[in-house]
């Protein structure tokens, strides 16, 4: 959604009032992973995804004297088997681009993950759940040809070497 600059969420804390002119809402009802609970508010989950979605496009964005908009963008789960928070990235992505937002660069993401046997990692690409469940790590990590815009992390297992945090 494009609206006025006015329509910017004023964000209102102890230290000092801001605006924020790009939100991302990210919802995943329970049915898409098979469980039956009532609709209502997002969840921790729901709020995480559609937050780091959010900022893997925000460095992309124009300024506001660049696009005086107030951008919303939002992404409906329809099922869950593999990273949702990269396909909300993704297609954000996407949308934005044929919305006419002139970001600077396209922005993509993939979850990676790791799964440790002994003291040789196994780096997986691209995880489903059943790879996200069994493994050690998931990585997820977005960015432009140019570099990475965001990242998230979850591990399993006590540390992690730099040389493969490097290869992931």
């Amino acid at each position: 959604t494009l609206a006025p600059t006015s329509y910017a969420q004023i964000v209102d804390t102890m230290e000092r009032d801001s605006e924020r002119n790009y939100m991302h809402h990210y919802n995943a009802p329970g049915w898409t992973v098979g469980e039956v609970k009532r609709l209502g508010s997002p969840g921790r989950r729901e709020i995480g995804h559609g937050y780091l979605a959010e900022r893997a496009i925000l460095p992309m964005l124009p300024s506001i004297e660049e696009f005086p908009y107030t951008i919303r963008s939002v992404t409906e789960i329809m099922s869950q088997n593999g990273s949702t928070s990269m396909a909300a990235t993704c297609s954000s992505c996407m949308a934005l681009l044929n919305a006419g937002v002139p970001l600077k660069r396209p922005v993509s993401g993939i979850a990676m993950g790791l799964m440790m046997d002994g003291d040789t990692p196994y780096i997986l690409s691209d995880i489903a759940d059943a790879e996200d469940f069994a493994g050690d790590m998931d990585f997820k990590v977005t960015g432009t040809e140019k570099g990475i815009t965001a990242l998230q992390m979850d591990m399993k297992v006590h540390g992690l070497p730099t040389s493969v945090l490097a290869k992931a």
